[in-house]
Order: structure tokens, then C-alpha cells, then sequence
């Protein structure tokens, strides 16, 4: 039986479990020669901000990988309340492993629906450090933790976990431990 589809979004990125690796060598070249609008579009799938891609875009080029999370950190940081919803906004739900209960389905949508109700946004949480096998319990877990933040506190929290996905995103851009599954790799 094939799981119902999640209405909404929540942001659980669907990244194997791999060791760290470094960017190879050739992609922050690539990365800093890249044509401005191939470089915006690619830059928007990583936090979906056209000022922060802009920001990002404009200081390069970075001299080493540091360097340029430090500029998406900072360009993160300085992002409205309007520019956080449209990031917000753009967040969706990757697919759960096939082997996933429809009661799993169930307990994310309703606490999605949940949390979304409260504080009007989507649900976003940065998975890199967590097992594949453990992250449907570390999300639930997480949104009904997070249920009883203050909107205000929630909104910063939100934001901070943008901040993980798109270093994550960027990461793997460059051709890190996940650039076999992302499109946008420059390697």
C-alpha cells in the first residue's frame, strides 16, 4: 500500500548517511567563475531568497569554502520578516522512505498541521547529523518540542534551522558528501 502524500511542507531533507568530505578541489573555482544567472538560480535552491542570493552571489570570489559560509551565515542573519516567509515558504516535504507506516504519515501530517496552525509557517529542521533510520522520530519529536516556543522564539529558531540547510545545500553544491543526489553540484 503506497502512504498518502503529505499536504503542506516541512522541510526534512533526505541526505544518506556519508562521511564528511571536503569540497573537491575544482568546485569553489567553478563555483566563483559561474555565470551570474546560473549561479542566482543554483544559489535559490540552497535558501530561497533572492536577497541573499544576491548577497551571496556579490562577494565572490570566496577564497575557501569557509569564507563563503561565513557570507551565506551573515547574508542569513539580515534577512526580513518578509524575506524569512518566502524562504519559509519555499520549504517542501521530500518523500518518505517507501518502506514508511502510514502511521508515520499520519503523526507528521498532524503535527505538522499543528505547528503550522500556531505559528504560520512551514516546519524546517536541518537533518545532516541525524541517522537516515532516525530522523521521522527526531522530526516528530522536534515539532512537538518546538510547539511550545513562543512565536517570537519559534521565528528565530526557524530561521537559525534555514541557516543549517542552506550551509548543508551549499555544501553539497560545491560537491560535497551528498552531490551524486544534487542536481545543482558544480562538479
Amino acid at each position: 500500500m503506497t502512504p498518502p502524500h503529505l499536504p503542506g511542507q516541512v522541510a526534512i531533507p533526505a541526505l544518506p548517511e556519508q562521511p564528511r568530505v571536503p569540497p573537491t578541489a575544482s568546485a569553489l573555482p567553478a563555483f566563483n567563475g559561474a555565470p551570474e544567472a546560473d549561479l542566482r538560480g543554483r544559489l535559490l535552491d540552497c535558501l530561497h531568497s533572492p536577497r541573499w542570493t544576491e548577497r551571496v552571489a556579490a562577494h565572490r570570489p570566496y577564497p575557501d569554502l569557509d569564507s563563503l559560509l561565513a557570507a551565506a551565515d551573515e547574508a542569513a542573519y539580515d534577512l526580513t520578516p518578509a524575506e524569512l516567509s518566502l524562504a519559509l515558504a519555499a520549504e517542501t516535504l521530500p518523500a518518505l522512505p517507501p518502506d514508511t507506516y502510514e502511521a508515520a504519515y499520519t503523526a507528521l501530517d498532524a503535527a505538522r498541521a499543528a505547528y503550522e496552525a500556531r505559528f504560520g509557517h512551514a516546519f524546517v529542521i536541518s537533518l545532516a547529523a541525524i541517522r537516515p533510520n532516525e530522523r521521522l522520530d527526531h522530526v516528530l519529536t522536534a515539532i512537538r518540542s518546538r510547539l511550545a516556543n513562543d512565536p517570537e522564539e519559534e521565528r528565530a529558531v526557524a530561521a537559525e534551522e534555514l541557516r543549517g540547510l542552506a550551509r548543508e545545500r551549499l555544501r553539497r553544491l560545491l560537491g560535497g558528501p551528498d552531490r551524486a543526489t544534487c542536481p545543482t553540484s558544480f562538479t
